[in-house]
This record gives C-alpha cells, sequence and structure tokens, in this order.
C-alpha cells in the first residue's frame, strides 16, 4: 500500500509546489510508482506537469471530491513513466461551499485515495495554501507531512498555525498523521539570515529537519514555465541534484 505525503505550508513562495512536481519526479526516476495529486485550486502542479487546466474541466480533483468521478477517471500519465497526476482547476474553490454541510466532508480525498493506494509506492499531494477544509482532506487523507520552509524569518511565523492545524487532524480525524519533516528551500548560503534560521530550525526541530537542503537554483525557478520536473529540464542542475538526494532520504528514512 502507497504511503502518502502531503506538502504543505499555508505560506506561499516557499517552494511547495516546486518540492511537490520535483519530489515525486525524482521518486518516479528512482523507480518508484508515483502519484502526484494537485489539491491546489491555483493548479500550478497541473499546469508545471505540462497539462493545461483548461483541458478537461470535468476530470480533475474536483468532480473526484464531490463524488461525481472515481479518482481513476482523472489519472494522466506524464512525461515520467511511473508518474501518474490527478489535475486540479479553479473550480475546486467550490468544494468547501458545496460541501460545507455534508456528512464526512473531511474525508472526501481518503476515500477516492483508498481505492487506488495500493497501486502506488508514494502518493504525494501538494496542497492548497491556505487551512481550509481542502487541506484539510489532503491531511485526513496523508500518512505524513512534508513542510518546506524558507529560510527568512517571516517564514518561520506562520509555522504555529500551520502545527496547529496538524495537531487538530491528528486528533480529531486522522490519529496516524505524522510529520515527516521540515525541509529548507531556496537557500542561499552566502546569505547570514539563511544560514542563521537554518540554524536556529535545526536547533529547535532537530532530527525533523531534513539533512537535505534545497538551493536557490535558476534553473529550478525556469523549469514549470516549460512544463517540466527539473529532471527532465536541466538533468545536470544542482536542484535535480538537491530534490534526487531529498528522494533518495525520504526512501531512507522510509526504510527504518
Amino acid at each position: 500500500m502507497g504511503k502518502v505525503i502531503a506538502i504543505s505550508n499555508q505560506k506561499g513562495g516557499v517552494g511547495k509546489t516546486t518540492t511537490a512536481i520535483n519530489l515525486a519526479a525524482s521518486l518516479a526516476v528512482l523507480e518508484k510508482k508515483v502519484l502526484i495529486i494537485d489539491a491546489d485550486p491555483q493548479a500550478n502542479t497541473t499546469s508545471g506537469l505540462n497539462f493545461s487546466p483548461d483541458s478537461d474541466q470535468k476530470r480533475t480533483l474536483y468532480e473526484v471530491m464531490i463524488g461525481r468521478i472515481g479518482i481513476e477517471d482523472a489519472l494522466i500519465q506524464t512525461e515520467i513513466a511511473n508518474l501518474h497526476m490527478v489535475p486540479s482547476h479553479i473550480n475546486l474553490v467550490g468544494f468547501e461551499m458545496e460541501m460545507y454541510e455534508e456528512e464526512g466532508k473531511e474525508t472526501a480525498l481518503k476515500r477516492a485515495l483508498d481505492t487506488v493506494k495500493d497501486n502506488y509506492d508514494y502518493i504525494i499531494i501538494d496542497c492548497s495554501p491556505s487551512l481550509g477544509l481542502i487541506t484539510v482532506n489532503s491531511l485526513a487523507a496523508s500518512d505524513s507531512v512534508v513542510i518546506p520552509v524558507q529560510p527568512e524569518f517571516f517564514a518561520l511565523e506562520g509555522l504555529g498555525k500551520l502545527l496547529q492545524t496538524i495537531s487538530l487532524v491528528q486528533r480529531g480525524i486522522n490519529p496516524d498523521l505524522t510529520i515527516e519533516g521540515f525541509l529548507i528551500t531556496m537557500f542561499d548560503g552566502r546569505t547570514r539570515v539563511h544560514t542563521q534560521v537554518a540554524n536556529e530550525l535545526r536547533d529547535h526541530f532537530k532530527e525533523m529537519v531534513f539533512s537535505t537542503v534545497i538551493q536557490r537554483n535558476i534553473r529550478l525557478s525556469e523549469a514549470p514555465s516549460h512544463g517540466k520536473p527539473i529532471i527532465l529540464y536541466d538533468v545536470i542542475s544542482n536542484g535535480t541534484t538537491n530534490y534526487l538526494n531529498f528522494a533518495k532520504e525520504i526512501l531512507e528514512r522510509n526504510k527504518q
């Protein structure tokens, strides 16, 4: 049965979608069967994997979560053989309003994923940059959470709210949910504040901070505009090396 990992941080601009796309692609290149779920109405993961959010508006995560179609009907084969995707669309914003009074609204995504978990080694969920019902669904469906953190002081301020939301989900919906770890992204070792904040993060969260650091990299920021993960856009870039190392660290942690 596949492990479900949510990539979550309600603060924008911390590399959440970049991490979701490139972790999924790297795991797939390392011969794992991977499904990536775009659980963000902005659909950046969808476009970042070379699929237009408007090309098929009736086979997206929205239709899956409201029960209109099964998740198998929304699967898309990406350019990487072992990587499938469920795309998103701006329509997903309607899920919270439409399902507001429905029983079991917090576990709609979990019920959908339970039907395909056996087909994959890993399922990666790119969460919405909010702490609303869609993110609660993502956490309820997940085994663990990866939290990307940009090493700047303002980026640390919102961690408390996210950790509180994770705690609420653990107590009320998904007691088995764990924090996979904190991933330092957009790191520039020449910047004193980046080094200082990274050290503070490690001092506070200890081994929960991944050893791998995602360095600031121009090629990494260019790749989504070409609809490719970094490993297909520039195989020799630092971004490719960083995310392959991160995927290997995830695999090593899950051996234990």
